[in-house]
């Protein structure tokens, strides 16, 4: 149930909804969750605008977009952080229909600890959150 927060330069991305939206669904599909309410509900993404002059590199270039994804500590194993990272950059150059924008974007993934993942309320374990699921999952079946 990853959360996602892109930073970017105001006007770098004309439709941030469909951005979010496209993230939030890519993230889901290379964690490999299950297609239940639990996880479509709580995979999102934040396009957030800064203005101009609140971006910059040691050159002065305000050209860059910063995309930080926030998951339950071990839902990425190696081979998903390295797809994450590629298709959120390609996503967001697509987005920004800059294909040069794949340079300029950085992608960090971060793990809450365990017990460090709140929803509805209360912070889950891993454990809780799978057993969480498997609810779910079996109530939906």
């Amino acid at each position: 149930m990853p959360m996602i927060d892109v930073y970017a330069a105001a006007g770098t991305f004309p439709d941030r909804h469909a951005l979010a939206k496209s993230l939030a669904t890519a993230v889901m599909t290379i964690e490999a969750v299950p297609d239940i309410p639990m996880f479509r509900k709580n995979t999102a993404a934040f396009v957030h605008d800064l203005p101009a002059d609140a971006v910059a590199n040691v050159d002065g270039d305000a050209n860059y977009v910063r995309v930080q994804v926030l998951t339950n500590a071990g839902a990425l194993d190696r081979a998903k952080q390295l797809a994450v990272v590629a298709r959120l950059t390609e996503l967001v150059a697509e987005a920004a229909a800059d294909p040069a924008l794949q340079e300029r974007t950085w992608v960090l993934l971060t793990e809450a600890p365990d017990g460090g993942w709140g929803l509805h309320g209360q912070a889950h374990t891993n454990e809780e959150l799978v057993a969480a699921a498997r609810a779910e999952m079996a109530r939906l079946s």
